[in-house]
């Protein structure tokens, strides 16, 4: 949550600094600000509402001339949304000025000291509260600014990734994180500050990821200077070359990132298994496996964390390992699993799932189980994150950037890899035939061309959204793998269209859900012809006797189902295992489309973030 971009060197900053600020609005805000410095002045514009509004602004209000600037996107925590709340904030004097992203836990009883030494406040937030702290050591033990915010912090509590200015310092940024990510983008004689790197792809690809607990001077004219901020110990700033592209992290002629991102799952989910799955050699080749290949054989169990989507995803995979590998699996909230003192040991494995690989519950879930001698092993999409660097093994997805805050390539290619590695762990303990697995193989080499043909609904799609756009509730229904689709396909719908929407396994609807269904309740029913097929279709006919609207996903060719269901949305044949990768697809876009009829803003539904830095 909340986006931080600064910049220092000799181009405008106002330019790059409300770009970068545009770029990391998927990751969710309610107001937003600038500060700009030239001329010994510290220009300050923020408002409630989004960048576009904060960009009217501070063309009407303020000078934007300027070679130094910070900004902020801000998710509000303490003291609600508006103008006087947003960031940036200054110190009483008026010489500092800080964007912060987290929270500062003990920020009242620093707030009462500083009030006593007679400082005073004009917002409700924490972040004010800090700022003033690093002034107040500023002064009392007459340091420099990167001294004064290191003392400072060691006197905090809570998660924050702040950047600092001082304009007594028009050479400098300090910049400092723990919880909450935070990259330096190395340029010649300039450097961007960014959350992410996507505010400063087009300008470098040399950048600095800050490791939890340590700072660093920005200084124009010398190297980035990083230290830890517990025991001041200089840190070697390793420059790590970016991947990421431009065109990535732009829309490429759809009216929406989600959108965009839907259609790119075939290539998506070719990135994720590119290099590791060999079919014609009939192998799946996987370092962060093959490196611990006896971990996962002798391991007790696998314990899967994670949130939200991820947490789907999760679910899928434990049909997927306990069915090809015969491991047990037990799949957890990962917000859960932190607190309520978990049984783990040495014999387990726990996966982390984050797409963004920064999800504060995820991160201390991690940090819990290798306490106690766990294996974690790490499954994200963000090269450099902070979950990759804290497992003791992992692997990317390879979905490239995900800008939409409501994920679709990010749960498809997270199901695409753990399914490689059930597969992997299933040929070598014996549990799956060599012929088999290279079926699999085969299958999953299938799965990019049958999305196509699955997205080629899109038109069909549209037909039933219109139909069903003004129902205030509805229902999701699936069994085995596709249960977890059922609960992913009604959070897409509840994250962007704000109709209310549950998913169920079939079998429970008789338990509770059936008292719901109605003649206007559309019930969406996952009934591909695999598995509990017979099952779900008597699942179907109880919905039809109780005139429920029953939106049917299939298998291409069914007759059965197709004759009682109001609306049939075809896939294509698979095997079991591999259908949540093609039965996702129709209800992702039926989701998009009747957001957008209702006229939502499906990249960034409201009280939404992509990555969740705070608990």
């Amino acid at each position: 949550m909340c986006g931080i971009v600064g910049y220092i060197g000799k181009r405008d900053a106002y330019p790059i600094v409300i770009n970068g600020l545009q770029r990391l609005e998927y990751r969710g805000y309610d107001s937003a600000g600038v500060a700009l410095f030239s001329d010994a002045e510290i220009k300050l514009c923020k408002t409630k509402g989004k960048v576009a509004d904060l960009d009217k602004k501070c063309k009407a209000d303020i000078d934007l001339t300027a070679n130094i600037g910070i900004g902020h996107t801000r998710w509000a925590t303490h003291g609600e949304p508006n103008d006087v709340n947003s960031h940036p904030h200054i110190s009483n004097s008026g010489d500092l000025v800080i964007i912060h992203n987290g929270i500062i836990e003990n920020y009242e009883s620093l707030k009462k000291e500083l009030t006593n030494r007679g400082y005073t406040f004009s917002s409700d937030t924490d972040t004010e509260v800090l700022v003033n702290l690093i002034e107040d050591v500023q002064k009392n033990d007459n340091v420099k600014l990167g001294k004064a915010v290191q003392i400072a912090l060691n006197q905090a509590v809570g998660a924050y990734a702040i950047t600092v200015f001082d304009r007594k310092k028009p050479n400098e940024l300090v910049v400092a994180r723990l919880g909450s990510p935070l990259a330096i983008g190395v340029g010649e004689d300039e450097y961007f500050i960014a959350s992410d790197a996507s505010p400063f792809i087009e300008f470098t690809k040399d950048a600095i990821y800050l490791e939890d607990g340590e700072m660093a001077v920005v200084r124009l004219g010398r190297d980035v200077r990083v230290r830890e901020i517990k025991n001041d110990n200089l840190v070697d700033a390793y420059v790590q070359k970016l991947q990421m592209n431009l065109d990535q992290i732009e829309k490429g002629g759809y009216d929406h990132f989600m959108l965009k991102e839907i259609y790119e799952q075939p290539s998506a989910i070719e990135d994720t298994y590119r290099g590791r799955m060999l079919v014609k050699e009939g192998i799946i080749k996987m370092s962060g496996i093959d490196d611990h290949l006896e971990r996962f054989l002798n391991a007790n169990r696998i314990i899967i964390v994670a949130c939200g989507t991820s947490w789907h995803a999760g679910l899928v995979a434990e049909y997927i390992f306990e069915d090809l590998a015969r491991i047990p699996v037990e799949v957890e909230y990962a917000s859960e699993f932190r607190y309520r003192n978990p049984v783990i040991g040495k014999g387990d494995v726990l996966i982390a799932i984050s797409q963004s690989g920064e999800t504060a519950d995820t991160m201390a879930a991690i940090k819990l189980a290798k306490e106690n001698g766990a294996f974690v092993f790490g499954v994200c999409n963000v090269v450099g994150s902070s979950i990759s660097r804290i497992t003791d093994a992992g692997a990317y997805t390879h979905a490239g950037p995900e800008i939409g805050v409501a994920s679709t390539k990010a749960f498809t290619t997270q199901i695409t890899l753990l399914t490689l590695i059930a597969l992997k762990l299933g040929k070598e303990k014996g549990s799956i035939s060599k012929s088999d697995f290279y079926l699999y193989l085969q299958e999953m080499d299938l799965i990019p061309s049958k999305i196509e043909k699955a997205l080629e609904a899109n038109k069909h799609i549209i037909e039933v959204a219109n139909h069903y756009k003004n129902s205030r509730n509805c229902l999701y229904l699936g069994r085995g793998y596709n249960f977890p689709v059922a609960l992913e396909g009604a959070l897409k719908l509840k994250e962007i269209s704000y109709i209310h929407a549950e998913g169920y396994p079939a079998a429970e609807m008789k338990h509770g859900p059936i008292a719901l269904i109605d003649e206007e309740m559309p019930v969406v029913v996952i009934a591909t012809r695999k598995g509990h097929y017979e099952k779900v279709v008597s699942n179907v006919q109880e919905i039809k006797s109780r005139k429920g609207k029953i939106i049917a996903i299939v298998t291409e060719g069914d007759e059965q189902v197709s004759k009682v269901a109001d609306h049939v949305i075809e896939v294509p044949d698979t095997f079991e295992a591999l259908t949540p990768l093609l039965t996702t697809i129709p209800l992702q876009l039926l989701s998009y489309h009747i957001a957008v009829m209702l006229g939502k803003n499906v990249d960034q539904p409201r009280n939404l973030a992509k990555s969740v830095t705070v608990e």
